[in-house]
């Protein structure tokens, strides 16, 4: 495995980090501008971000595009359609927007039309029903409205490939979720001052956020290979480094997440912090094809 980016891989991520720094929320209140997101959704739908997949992408550069938008909390639907798109060479109609499901629910379905729920190796499709409340401010869920109607069988090879993706992507979006929380906890203690002195400068603050960060150094070792092994390794190997990636990054995402709250000390607890965003962003990811220590046949301390 190589680990370097190639120019056009660091193009795309720049590209996907510029639009995420451009028209993500940049507070709470953004989350409720309907202006911003509509310039969000042309910029995605243009740039055919949620067709990567189809268009000859590979988990490296989905991978990079996903953490991009989780570190900018990118809240219009990209993870759901960009499953679901590499999914759509098995019968359902391109001209649609389609998610898929997770959970027994749409997962990332504002404006969606069509659900795809795969059911061990069997694809079916549905419709996207009233949207649900939930703890993901950015991205919303919807019930699945029956009947469900078969489209395809797909091999035991394309289930567990599918599945390396889509633990692959929700991991790249828990890396990028940690990576903005301790952006936002580590610009906050430039800034705060007590005692005459920025709280980044005592040894108590600043162990921590130097602790967050050697996760999130770790999280993106881990993610790279599970995302090369999605493409370059057997099905069933590119689910297992799939799954080890996911467990890893979701529990390090989550103390990142958590440590940025407690760097905001009493701030961090209230509705007009995005450090709460981004806790919520990552307690939902972990459990968007979750994983189970018992599902891998080694320990991670």
């Amino acid at each position: 495995m190589d680990v370097r980016l190639t120019s056009e891989q660091r193009q795309l991520r720049a590209a996907a980090a510029k639009l995420a720094d451009d028209l993500g929320p940049d507070s709470v209140a953004d989350l409720a501008d309907s202006a911003r997101i509509a310039r969000l959704e042309k910029a995605v739908d243009t740039a055919g971000w949620r067709a990567l997949r189809s268009d000859g992408a590979s988990g490296v550069e989905i991978a990079l595009v996903a953490e991009e938008f989780g570190r900018g909390l990118v809240d219009v639907p990209f993870l759901g359609p960009l499953l679901a798109d590499d999914l759509r060479g098995h019968g359902p109609e391109p001209e649609r927007r389609w998610t898929v499901a997770a959970g027994g629910r749409a997962v990332d379905a504002r404006d969606g039309h069509g659900v795809l729920v795969l059911e061990q190796r069997r694809l079916l499709a549905g419709a996207v029903g009233p949207i649900l409340e939930g703890a993901d401010l950015t991205r919303p869920d919807a019930e699945i409205q029956p009947p469900l109607r078969p489209l395809a069988e797909l091999t035991a090879g394309q289930a567990a490939r599918w599945h390396a993706l889509a633990l692959v992507v929700t991991t790249a979006d828990l890396v990028g979720t940690a990576r903005g929380a301790h952006t936002l906890a580590t610009e906050y203690a430039k800034v705060r001052e007590q005692y005459g002195k920025t709280i980044g400068s005592y040894q108590a603050v600043a162990h921590l956020l130097a602790e967050a960060l050697a996760l999130i150094e770790g999280s993106i070792s881990v993610l790279r290979h599970a995302a090369w092994a999605v493409d370059e390794l057997a099905p069933d190997e590119a689910v297992r480094a799939a799954r080890i990636a996911k467990l890893y990054c979701a529990r390090a995402a989550r103390t990142v997440c958590e440590t940025a709250i407690q760097v905001h000390g009493g701030i961090g607890n209230t509705w007009d912090c995005l450090a709460h965003v981004y806790l919520r962003r990552a307690l939902v990811s972990t459990e968007l094809f979750p994983v189970r220590l018992e599902e891998i046949d080694c320990g991670l301390s």
